[in-house]
């Protein structure tokens, strides 16, 4: 199957064969390489080759696609999602409109307790059936590649059955998808005055049988005061390297937690929230290869403050975004809208919010040998846009969908 886009209006995130590039950093995440008027062929999931309208010449297809002077992107890889849950959460929604903190909705039960509450009642085939949906939709709006954490099992079979679904949306896709073990995402109930025995529960119990079904690629921990601090973080991500289970982190939401400097101390892959970042955070992370990822989309619904974005990027350090789209505080998938709240809130400027959602999104992924660029042999995950002016009209058209057609592994959904 050979695939053949035309008249692009700007074929962006180009990357020549000579090029080698893993993530994107500093004043580095301004540029965003393109081609006017360009061209570019797939041939059967890959990028066979691209160019400018005037080196088409004669080339075979077996569809070809007028993008009549849209843009072209790599698709998005969005890498901090839970998309796997039971339930919307749209009761606790109103309660924080009446006042009501995140942080006092989860001491009364609800938050993270309140779904996992929900997806341990539910048959692992509906909880499938739901997943899949919300994957097609979020697909649709240019996602080619995502991580889905677990953590709203916070039981054995709970999480299990979790990580089961992941396991076969990833069967089931033409999506690349990576899995996360977060069952230290709260305490459940039953352990709320024992929380040394949850945590022994999960790397004496759980760890096992996740590693040995090979159910997740990473280990996640939410450290944050009032759920996992810094010894408990470190003694589960210890346990998770032993199953080969990299880390990826959930810190610095709420508090300066030390999450950023342990996820640094352990070599995870990502850090993701980073409401509270400081000097010593930045010192952090200078210091090693964890990727910052920021996800304002959450500080939006829940009205805390934002990432300092403009403080990582200037200081030389590369940025993900990605949407944490989960039924709590953030309930959505739509990367397009990520990037809006980006710019206006975070004042990143385009080229680096589309930057920290393709190459850098895929470098938290372990992707970015694969993904988030437009290269010859990378897979042909694409998104074609309506004529636009620039690209900076993708967040600046904010909550419309710009986004005409979607090509993953080299055919259009």
């Amino acid at each position: 199957m050979r695939l053949l886009i035309k008249n692009i209006g700007q074929l962006c995130q180009v990357e020549q064969a000579s090029e080698n590039r893993l993530k994107v950093s500093g004043s580095d995440m301004a540029v965003v390489p393109s081609i006017a008027n360009a061209w570019v062929l797939c041939e059967g999931d890959v990028i066979h080759s691209f160019g400018s309208m005037d080196s088409l010449g004669d080339i075979s297809a077996d569809e070809t696609i007028d993008a009549a002077g849209g843009y072209v992107l790599p698709a998005w890889c969005d890498s901090h999602t839970h998309l796997v849950f039971a339930a919307p959460r749209d009761g606790e929604f109103v309660n924080r409109i009446k006042g009501l903190s995140y942080e006092e909705i989860a001491r009364q039960g609800g938050g993270i307790l309140n779904s996992a509450r929900k997806l341990n009642e539910m048959d692992e085939s509906e909880l499938y059936d739901q997943s899949l949906e919300r994957l097609h939709k979020v697909m649709h709006q240019g996602t080619g590649a995502i991580e889905i954490k677990s953590g709203y099992g916070l039981c054995e079979e709970g999480e299990l059955k979790m990580l089961r679904v992941i396991r076969k949306l990833k069967e089931n896709s033409r999506a690349t998808i990576k899995a996360s073990f977060l069952a230290a995402h709260a305490y459940p109930v039953e352990y709320k005055e024992n929380k040394e025995g949850y945590i022994k529960l999960i790397i004496e119990k759980m760890l096992p049988r996740v590693a040995g079904e090979g159910l997740a690629d990473y280990m996640d921990v939410f450290c944050e005061q009032g759920f996992f601090g810094v010894p408990e973080t470190e003694q589960l991500l210890e346990a998770g390297w032993k199953y080969g289970l990299k880390p990826k982190i959930h810190a610095n939401q709420l508090h300066y937690s030390g999450g950023v400097q342990v996820g640094v101390k352990h070599n995870a892959l990502s850090v993701d929230h980073l409401e509270c970042v400081g000097e010593e955070e930045i010192a952090s992370l200078k210091s090693g290869n964890t990727m910052p990822t920021l996800l304002p989309g959450a500080a939006f619904f829940l009205g805390i403050h934002y990432q300092p974005a403009r403080k990582i990027i200037d200081a030389g350090l590369p940025v993900c975004l990605a949407t944490d789209y989960n039924p709590g505080s953030c309930p959505s998938g739509n990367v397009s809208l990520l990037l809006s709240i980006a710019c206006t809130q975070l004042k990143m400027t385009p080229e680096e919010a589309v930057n920290a959602v393709t190459l850098n999104g895929a470098a938290a992924m372990e992707l970015a040998h694969t993904h988030g660029t437009i290269k010859v042999g990378k897979v042909a995950n694409l998104m074609i846009t309506s004529k636009m002016p620039s690209l900076a009209y993708i967040p600046y058209d904010y909550g419309n969908n710009n986004i005409r057609s979607v090509v993953i592994n080299g055919r259009v959904l």
